[in-house]
This record gives structure tokens, sequence and C-alpha cells, in this order.
């Protein structure tokens, strides 16, 4: 089985959302979706390395996407719900009750997803908890 073949059973990210992330780039959104949280928050801190990062990652996000599709586990979740539910809905908890965690979902519905902190740590982790939720089967 080829590259292509093997990859395209374990297509976890997508190309489309990380160009659709990438316009977003300057705060690091693709850098999070693919699984790169700590370039994700230097690029928040410094406007994507003053804009010159943001525009070389135009090129880089076919890699990224490579790597994220390597590293993560597909499955019933799908990442790509997955982050759009976390950056659009992600203070009230959405993307928790979509993973499947009830308690959590419903903490950070009451509390604003813990006053942000909670998001903040769903943006450094949560591919790998889709990932694990895939590879449980839950």
């Amino acid at each position: 089985m080829s590259y292509k073949e093997a990859n395209l059973n374990n297509n976890t990210h997508s190309l489309l959302v990380g160009y659709l992330l990438w316009i977003f780039g300057f705060i690091g959104a693709h850098r999070f979706y693919y699984g790169k949280p700590i370039s994700g928050t230097i690029y928040f801190f410094t406007l994507g390395l003053l804009f010159i990062g943001w525009i070389v990652d135009l090129f880089l996000i076919p890699g990224m996407d490579r790597q994220a599709d390597e590293r993560f586990t597909a499955g019933r979740i799908d990442y790509n719900i997955a982050w759009l539910l976390l950056g659009f809905l992600g203070v009230i908890g959405i993307h928790r009750f979509y993973l499947g965690k009830w308690v959590t979902g419903l903490v950070y519905l009451l509390t604003g997803g813990l006053l942000g902190v909670g998001i903040l740590y769903d943006f450094w982790t949560f591919n790998d908890q889709v990932s694990e939720v895939n590879r449980l089967g839950v």
C-alpha cells in the first residue's frame, strides 16, 4: 500500500480547513489545528512572527497536514467538526459534549469555559483528546 493510500485511511485533518484557518494564522489558529501548540502560542503573541512566519506557512501547510494525519487517530469523532465547535462555541462547552465529555461540557457551559482558561487548555491538547476518544472507540 502506498503512502497516499495509507494516508486516505487516516485523513484526520483537512487541507481546506487548514488554509481557511491560515487566514487567521497570524494568531496561530492553523498551528493549533495541526497540533503545534508551542508555535501556535508564539504566533498568537507575535502576530505570526510579524506576519513573516504566517506567509511562509502558506507553503508549509501541506506538510503540516500530512504530519497531523500521521500523528493523530481517525475514528468516530471528526477533527474538523470538533475544531469548529471549539473555535466558535468553545466557551459554552459544545466541543466537550461532542467528545462525550458531558461533565466538563456542563462545567464549561456554566463557567464560560472556566473563564477562558479551559479554552486555552483545549487549544493546547485538543488533537490529543480527540485522538484518545477515537483510539478508545468510546
